[in-house]
């Protein structure tokens, strides 16, 4: 198998775990989306789960390319957080695939395949909780500083929001899935998320 056929045979499996999840993924759907025979789909992969470990290698392949300029970059002042909390939304806008196969994880999909969090999530969380520490005030712990961001991204990308002042159409994002997301609506939900990472780094009075 050539790196054009592997990389092929990824992109479909990726794009099937992400709008359907482990559970609702089966190696025959995965071969017969792709066009090939599962004896092919098995050279990549003996099975579904070694085909979703390697679908997750390729997701957090992705995101450290998207990150690590960014924390390569970052100062210890609210701008260099800001720039990382930019990075990472502009990642998962860009990236809703990679955005749906984590949802699909949190509902507990693939309960049968463990260790990816700790593989995956874990150590790029942690370095960024480090670079941020310095910065947070004494009465906020910093894990939850950093995952509150987690949280309010995958929010509102994947549940949406609807606004009361009609000035943006209302963003009912739940179950676009991996369709593009509104760029009026993500752009102010990001100045909020600006808002938010100061107000969360400003020592109380």
């Amino acid at each position: 198998m050539d790196a054009s056929e592997r990389e092929g045979l990824l992109d479909t499996a990726m794009r099937l775990f992400a709008e359907l999840g482990y559970d609702g993924t089966s190696m025959q759907l995965v071969a017969d989306a792709a066009g090939v025979a599962i004896a092919t789909l098995r050279e990549l992969a003996a099975g579904k789960g070694e085909l979703y470990r390697a679908v997750f290698v390729r997701a957090d392949e992705a995101e450290r390319n998207a990150m690590e300029p960014a924390i390569a970059r970052f100062t210890t002042d609210l701008p260099g957080v800001l720039r990382l909390a930019d990075a990472y939304l502009d990642f998962y806008v860009a990236r809703t695939d990679v955005l749906a196969l984590w949802l699909h994880r949190w509902m507990g999909d693939a309960a049968d395949v463990p260790g990816l969090e700790e593989h995956y999530t874990a150590p790029l969380s942690l370095r960024v909780v480090e670079a941020v520490r310095p910065l947070v005030p004494p009465d906020a712990d910093p894990d939850h500083v950093v995952w509150t961001i987690v949280w309010c991204v995958y929010g509102f990308l994947s549940g949406g929001i609807v606004y009361s002042d009609r000035e943006v159409d209302p963003q009912r994002m739940r179950g676009q899935g991996v369709r593009r997301r509104d760029a009026v609506a993500v752009e102010r939900f990001r100045a909020h998320l600006h808002m938010l990472i100061a107000r969360m780094l400003t020592p109380p009075s």
